[in-house]
């Protein structure tokens, strides 16, 4: 019997499809932002929709974080479905009223009666040389704000079905690619980066965590790269004689508290890897919740890996010093195990 042949697209590639079906589906879809035109976007989530769709439907800003998001919120406001792309989530700083105290705060403060479809969609991640003011996630910056979903996808068929979920909302999202999942030349190719995805349409839920790989020993809970380097640790476990469950969270808010809780409640071990900052970040979000729903199933402490808190260094030896990797994954998980 004959197999059929996988369709593969990068991840870039598969955002830059899903906004397309999307603005063809829907004339209320559009985008706009910093070089999203012309250029496609400079980590290429917009390429090909302003040959196809034109200016009027992808328009090119300029360089005013603050006004074209507010715009995007107005035009929400007005019943449009725009994306909107921050071209680093580090520029957040400068458009921060926009964001959380529009944009969040709207649609609770209107009593629900002025809906914000919106994405904010923005680029996350380091590793790759681009100093402190280009390379940080800041997921949970933005998931302890109240009033907007905030999703990661780590993988093309995830980076497509939950953009089309996310212009679907009528919710704003704040939608994060991460830089190094994109499959772009120009950047460190992962095999990650490139994936099987479907022709048509289709949906992936917004706040439903995903088991990327099944294990009874240790849980390893994770977000966009840091699922990879825990699939890659987790080969490298199985050959000590472990068995390591990976969550691949997706999604910050809403977040799948039961798939962790009962995938710790089978393995009585909890680490948890985060390309975040370590204090008051994600890592301690998941610690917390194993603490109050499955503390007495734990055998051992829950363990965390995380930017230490420093700015991410230009440096290339540390930058890879302070980011999270396989290795260090490795280690922590043999020593937890043996706890």
């Amino acid at each position: 019997m004959q197999q059929t042949k996988q369709r593969l697209l990068t991840g870039n590639k598969a955002l830059a499809e899903a906004i397309r079906l999307e603005m063809e589906r829907d004339p209320n879809v559009f985008v706009m932002g910093e070089d999203v035109g012309v250029y496609g976007g400079i980590f290429g989530a917009t390429e090909g929709l302003f040959q196809k769709f034109g200016p009027e439907r992808v328009i090119d800003t300029p360089i005013s974080e603050t006004a074209f998001i507010g715009a995007a919120i107005g035009a929400a406001a007005e019943g449009m479905r725009p994306i909107v792309e921050l071209m680093f989530v580090d520029f957040f700083g400068v458009c921060m009223d926009q964001i959380y105290n529009h944009m969040a705060k709207i649609p609770y403060m209107s009593g629900g009666r002025v809906k914000l479809p919106m994405v904010l969609m923005t680029a996350v991640g380091g590793g790759y040389s681009d100093a402190a003011q280009h390379s940080q996630t800041l997921y949970a910056t933005f998931a302890h704000l109240p009033g907007m979903k905030v999703v990661a996808p780590s993988t093309p068929y995830d980076l497509k079905g939950m953009m089309i979920s996310a212009i679907r909302d009528d919710n704003p999202v704040v939608f994060m690619f991460h830089k190094t999942l994109q499959g772009l030349g120009w950047m460190d190719q992962l095999d990650a980066s490139i994936g099987h995805v479907p022709e048509e349409a289709y949906t992936v839920p917004l706040g439903k965590a995903n088991i990327v790989r099944e294990g009874t020993d240790i849980t390893i809970v994770g977000i966009q790269m840091t699922v990879h380097q825990a699939l890659e640790a987790a080969k490298r476990l199985e050959q000590q004689g472990i068995q390591a469950e990976v969550i691949d969270l997706r999604s910050l808010v809403p977040l799948d508290k039961e798939t962790i809780i009962q995938s710790v409640k089978k393995t009585h071990r909890l680490l948890v890897v985060d390309e975040d900052y370590l204090s008051y970040g994600m890592t301690a979000e998941i610690a917390a919740i194993a603490a109050e729903h499955c503390l007495y199933d734990l055998e051992a402490p829950v363990k965390r890996i995380a930017v230490p808190d420093v700015p991410i260094p230009y440096s290339r030896p540390l930058e890879q010093f302070v980011l999270p990797n396989a290795d260090k994954i490795f280690r922590e998980a043999i020593q937890l195990v043996n706890e």
